[in-house]
């Protein structure tokens, strides 16, 4: 079975914010000879809650089989702090490599409600990762 065709979605709401990432092993800029495998992860952010919101900030918890938790920290997303008004979705991609071809990704975005100007946080689904190389 190849991954590549295989594309799983994981979501979760928190204050009523719904969270979805479609994570992808990227075999084209993976080299699994070096310890390299690339994994792409596309994220939507659906506001269905009453306020318009701004992503502050993330944090991410990176876990890699056989190396352990890295956590990164950092404003916005792909530098950007984007708002999202009430009933819209901000959808953007990026990437993260792993050196044993399976692990997973969890965390959460530090978000202001727009209208009050207070800070909370809303969760990231924790997704899988597992390249194509390991799951033949």
């Amino acid at each position: 079975m190849y991954l590549e065709n295989t594309k799983m979605m994981f979501s979760k709401v928190t204050s009523n914010i719904k969270v979805s990432v479609i994570p992808e092993y990227d075999s084209k800029n993976s080299y699994p000879s070096e310890n390299r495998y690339v994994f792409k992860y596309n994220i939507t952010i659906e506001n269905n809650g009453n306020f318009p919101i701004k992503i502050l900030k993330r944090k991410w918890l990176i876990f890699d089989v056989g190396f352990g938790y890295t956590e990164i920290i950092g404003d916005g997303v792909i530098g950007l702090t984007p708002e999202i008004p009430v009933n819209e979705k901000f959808a953007y991609f990026s990437n993260v490599m792993l050196r044993s071809g399976v692990g997973n990704m969890s965390g959460k975005y530090l978000v202001r409600n727009m209208e009050t100007q207070e800070n909370f946080e809303i969760d990231i689904p924790k997704f899988n990762l597992l390249s194509e190389v390991l799951s033949n």
